[in-house]
């Protein structure tokens, strides 16, 4: 079942995130939350099955400078790895998707690491879709 995210759902969200690479606390995750949560430009989605969240979508719609057009950027896109290939990745990337049309965003991106354990994850990407066309860069402040 996806359904929008609560803030009762950060401790379920721990893992997740481990799974995504980014290990965190259950309060820092609680806090993380409840900044998101109330922020009407940002949106969850999460996939609950088994009594336990097993994926989860978190994006933000955005304006541009350099076009008309708005988008939608994922921030954290992960399924639980033993729920891998069943379909909840497609759920909650479907989901994703419409919401951003609600907003009238067209074109939906993300960023993903270059990382060689990260190649499958690209190609799942790519079979959603997705192109791969920007090189993202980072700086710590």
């Amino acid at each position: 079942m996806i359904r929008k995210a609560v803030i009762e759902d950060a401790k379920d969200l721990v893992p997740l995130m481990g799974d995504l690479g980014y290990p965190t606390s259950g309060k820092q995750m609680k806090e993380r939350m409840k900044r998101i949560l109330e922020k009407d430009d940002f949106q969850t989605f999460v996939w609950e099955g088994d009594g336990r969240l097993n994926g989860m979508i978190g994006m933000c719609y955005s304006e541009a400078y350099h076009t008309d057009e708005s988008h939608v950027r994922i921030i954290a896109f992960v399924v639980e790895k033993s729920k891998h290939g069943n379909g909840i990745g497609r759920g909650l990337m479907e989901k994703a998707e419409q919401w951003a049309e609600e907003r009238g965003a067209k074109t939906i991106m993300l960023n993903s690491g270059n990382r060689e354990e990260r190649q499958d994850t690209h190609d799942i990407y790519r079979h959603f879709g997705f192109e791969g066309k920007a090189t993202g860069f980072y700086k710590s402040l």
